[in-house]
């Protein structure tokens, strides 16, 4: 996947290094060219200098054929303008953004952008919302059998129950024990109903993550 990511302080850097180690294709945009020292001698990724939200900037970095798109410069407005472009101009699915304020999160995540801060955190966080293909184990009991995991859901899934997307796996076991909705925790029953911009946490057997991650990802119809 190629994944542009604006801004190249200590979470665009990590965050770039990190995915290209991944084996994916990055661009990091920069208004200052001096930042892209951060990512070291050994990135082979582009390093494009330019305002982040620009589109001929974008466009250099390669947006158009890129699966995701990250917004982490050290300013909450250019972050917010350039996720909305990346994802309204654009069409990008996979779109994140560092908001500072945490007053303005609520207010980000009404708008369809997943937000989060900090450093490490940051990067990790990052990579879950940018790589939707898995599961991210947030949580696993001392032997290792049982995960609470953070699922990638298809979008086909919104609207539909949480009772339904716990019918799609083909075996029993696996439960949606919260989900993350406009930043805040909340734990579902059955009929609680898939919003956009839910994240969806599972706890499951380790065994079973794998058809969990394969269910979710399909639409209620392929199941």
């Amino acid at each position: 996947m190629h994944i542009v990511i604006m801004g190249c302080g200590r979470v665009g850097s990590t965050l770039a290094r990190t995915l290209e180690q991944q084996g994916h294709s990055v661009a990091v945009v920069d208004q200052d060219a001096t930042a892209f020292r951060r990512l070291g001698s050994g990135f082979s990724g582009r390093r494009v200098t330019g305002v982040g939200f620009d589109r001929n900037t974008l466009r250099e970095a390669g947006i158009e054929d890129a699966g995701a798109f990250a917004a982490v410069s050290s300013g909450d407005n250019s972050n917010i303008i350039a996720a909305r472009v990346a994802r309204e101009t654009f069409g990008i699915e996979n779109v994140a953004a560092r908001i500072y304020d945490p007053r303005r999160a609520e207010v980000y995540q009404r708008l369809g952008i997943p937000t989060v801060a900090t450093v490490r955190w940051t990067a990790d966080q990052m990579l879950r919302r940018l790589l939707p293909s898995g599961a991210e184990p947030e949580w696993q009991d001392p032997s290792g059998t049982v995960l609470l995991a953070e699922v990638h859901t298809s979008p086909k899934w919104i609207g539909r129950k949480v009772r339904q997307l716990e019918d799609a796996v083909p075996d029993p076991g696996a439960r949606i024990a919260f989900l993350t909705r406009l930043g805040e925790g909340v734990v579902p029953d059955g009929s609680t109903v898939l919003q956009e911009g839910d994240l969806v946490h599972v706890m499951v057997h380790r065994s079973q993550l794998p058809a969990v991650e394969a269910a979710f990802e399909k639409g209620p119809e392929e199941n």
